[in-house]
């Protein structure tokens, strides 16, 4: 296992709306970027305890996801390691709360990630439904590169595939 292991796991649930834009970023990064062999990308979804393996593994890791603290639909957030379980707690959606029992895991074992960050917008809608609303969906490509920087202050070389924006 690479030292400088970094995991990304993208959260939500894609048929709650804004509650899918975590995974609508992950693809982005799939599709756009090409990976050093010590970040691994994760689909989080809504798989709770299961990420707890990939959770343990990394010295650093970086949650995306629809983040609710109360600011304008669309507005990009991040929150640092000791904001993180507060935003869990809120239970915007259920994989939260998941998310939550491993983060206290890992704390209860000792294997918690040495840094911890998490990357988001604001929804505007979580409900039953298939599709981002627009405010949402026009920050995958931000959040993305926010994601990609963030990788690249902790050491990893991220390269932008040429064919990515043609």
């Amino acid at each position: 296992m690479p030292e400088n292991r970094s995991v990304v796991i993208a959260l939500g649930n894609p048929l709650m709306t804004d509650d899918g834009f975590g995974l609508r970023v992950l693809q982005r990064l799939i599709e756009a970027y090409d990976m050093p062999v010590d970040v691994e990308l994760v689909d989080g979804g809504t798989w709770g305890l299961s990420l707890l393996p990939a959770v343990e593994s990394s010295r650093r890791l970086l949650l995306i996801d629809a983040i609710d603290i109360g600011v304008a639909p669309g507005e990009v957030v991040s929150l640092t390691s000791d904001e993180i379980p507060g935003m869990l707690s809120m239970k915007v959606s259920p994989h939260h709360v998941d998310m939550l029992d491993v983060l206290a895991l890992t704390r209860l074992r000792g294997t918690r990630p040495a840094e911890l960050l998490a990357i988001g917008v604001q929804p505007d809608r979580v409900s039953f439904g298939v599709g981002l609303t627009d405010s949402v969906e026009s920050r995958i490509d931000d959040v993305a590169e926010r994601v990609v920087r963030q990788l690249q202050d902790w050491g990893h070389r991220c390269t932008e595939r040429a064919f990515a924006h043609a």
